[in-house]
């Protein structure tokens, strides 16, 4: 059974980082995409970052120098360190997974099969 399990979430003042974590389990790992949405209220869910099944990384315009993802071996733990948060960054963050190669459709939240349940991150001015 395929569980994605986020943690590190919290509250931090604008320019602060957090450093989210997925743990996932029941599946092989390196043979999964693995990404990070974000959901805010009253807003569609939006892609923010992706490591795909060749180590590679994608993000999302919106964050593309400020948010980090990376895998930890032999775990897999999936990271996202985020950096010079800003308020717009307040949402609901989820971890995705899916067999597929779907980095390149990270702006389509339902080419991923496999979410977590998410963690929440607000951000103060």
């Amino acid at each position: 059974q395929v569980q994605l399990v986020e943690s590190g979430g919290g509250s931090v003042q604008a320019g602060g980082s957090l450093r989210l974590s997925c743990e996932p389990s029941g599946f092989t790992y390196s043979r999964y995409s693995m990404a990070w949405f974000r959901q805010a209220p009253g807003k569609e869910r939006e892609g923010v970052g992706c490591y795909d099944t060749f180590d590679e990384t994608f993000y999302a315009d919106s964050v593309r120098g400020r948010f980090t993802v990376s895998k930890a071996n032999p775990k897999s733990t999936l990271y996202l360190q985020m950096s010079s948060l800003q308020p717009e960054d307040t949402a609901m963050y989820y971890c995705a997974a899916d067999p597929t190669f779907v980095c390149g459709s990270l702006h389509d939240p339902r080419k991923f099969r496999f979410w977590g349940q998410g963690t929440q991150v607000t951000v103060s001015s």
